[in-house]
């Protein structure tokens, strides 16, 4: 009997955990993702101010499934599901399933500003983490023979977003900005350097605890940030920055971390997509109507009688209803009754800088020190391997002891684009 034929889109958290927990009896699966190595999301602002390099945070998927032979990668851009033919369409040919499994993630929100998603940078894949690292570090090249003029666009870098990524991004430039640069640049002026962060609501890491946010704003005012809270963005054209109160920032540097949204497949029925381009799914994470169609991961919108407005969009959620999905597929093929999703919130956390973090658990929430090393080794667990962890906590404990890194590398395209028969390089992953 011919095994049944699971297709997974996209290799983020969910998808790639959610693979790598099949069992190798009972179903072939193909895992489909643009590129070719599995991304650590939540260490990218790291990778944007040179604290590590993207090979640290970046696992070949190849490497990953090295021993599970019912697991084949194929790298292609999705253009569409054929619902009705039970077949995706990709650039690199059709792949028929059985059953589907969308895993695609999210994307940049600009929320329709064309100027913004033209100018500003987001930071949503590892490339374009590196694209602002040269920005950034670019930045101080171009400051050495600017003009008077020039010089507030170039020294002023602004942050879009109060979340953990804004917050993050922000104490981590304010470091660059102490420890760092002074020393790269003896004959530059880094008083003139400002780091704004601009959050639309009252405080920054709305989702979190009074404490965490008063005591995170707290943090970054100490380190310099200037924390702007009810600051909406209305424009950006590359060189200043509107706000909807009428107040303006010269830059060239906009770092768009306010919102995301669903990287969402083409082919998905209209009735099941929800705000935020997400899709509907049923405590089983299939979509209504479509039982052999799966949703998991930031893509995936359930409501349950605890979290009646959707989960966060977070990657222990992912890998819990990839945890689950696996387990569903297993009682599936034994004819058992499937589990429904429930999701227990372990906690959330964000840090700031050395020895500054925010941790909510559910049962008490600090800060400080003890909150900083929690972070960094949650953090260190969820590598993928044991080199990585090893390389990533050699960073940290050099920088920790340094207050320096020696990953200040400015790489630039070549020019040339990478092709494979008629394959081109993109820059947007589905996962």
């Amino acid at each position: 009997m011919a095994k049944k034929q699971i297709v997974i889109l996209g290799a983020g958290f969910a998808g790639l955990d959610l693979a790598k927990r099949m069992k190798d009896t009972g179903y072939e699966i193909t895992l489909i993702d643009q590129y070719n190595f599995h991304q650590f999301q939540p260490l990218f602002y790291q990778v944007a101010t040179a604290r590590l390099e993207p090979s640290s945070i970046s696992f070949p998927l190849r490497k990953v499934f090295q021993k599970k032979k019912c697991v084949h990668v194929r790298l292609a851009r999705v253009s569409e599901i054929d619902v009705a033919a039970k077949t995706v369409r990709t650039s690199e040919g059709d792949f028929a399933y059985d059953y589907l499994v969308i895993a695609t993630g999210c994307t940049t929100n600009y929320f329709g500003n064309r100027n913004i998603e033209q100018y500003a940078f987001p930071m949503k894949s590892t490339t374009e983490a590196i694209t602002l690292r040269n920005r950034i570090l670019l930045n101080f090249e171009d400051a050495l023979s600017a003009t008077v003029e020039e010089l507030p666009a170039i020294m002023n870098i602004v942050v879009v977003g109060g979340g953990p990524t804004g917050v993050e991004l922000s104490g981590s430039l304010a470091e660059l900005k102490k420890y760092v640069l002074p020393k790269d640049y003896p004959d530059m002026d880094f008083s003139r350097l400002n780091i704004y962060l601009l959050e639309a609501g009252p405080v920054t890491l709305a989702p979190m605890s009074k404490a965490s946010q008063q005591k995170s704003q707290e943090y970054l005012e100490k380190m310099g940030v200037q924390v702007w809270t009810n600051a909406l963005v209305e424009d950006y054209d590359g060189k200043t920055v509107k706000l909807k109160d009428g107040r303006t920032i010269p830059t060239h540097t906009l770092i768009w971390a306010a919102g995301v949204s669903g990287n969402l497949p083409a082919g998905i029925p209209k009735e099941q997509v929800v705000r935020g381009n997400r899709i509907r799914v049923d405590r089983y994470n299939r979509l209504e109507g479509h039982e052999d169609i799966l949703a998991i991961g930031d893509i995936a919108y359930m409501e349950t009688p605890e979290f009646p407005k959707g989960h966060a969009q977070l990657a222990n959620v992912a890998n819990a209803q990839a945890k689950n999905t696996a387990g569903n597929f297993e009682r599936l093929r034994r004819n058992k009754p499937l589990k429904p999703f429930e999701y227990k919130n372990p906690g959330t956390m964000a840090t700031v800088g050395k020895r500054k973090a925010v941790v909510d658990l559910p049962f008490m929430s600090f800060q400080g020190r003890i909150a900083w090393f929690v972070w960094m080794f949650l953090h260190l667990m969820l590598i993928l391997n044991v080199k990585n962890k090893l390389i990533i906590f050699i960073n940290w404990a050099i920088s920790y002891f340094t207050n320096d890194t020696t990953l200040r590398l400015i790489l630039l395209p070549s020019g040339r684009e990478v092709k494979s028969g008629e394959r081109k390089n993109e820059t947007a992953s589905p996962g």
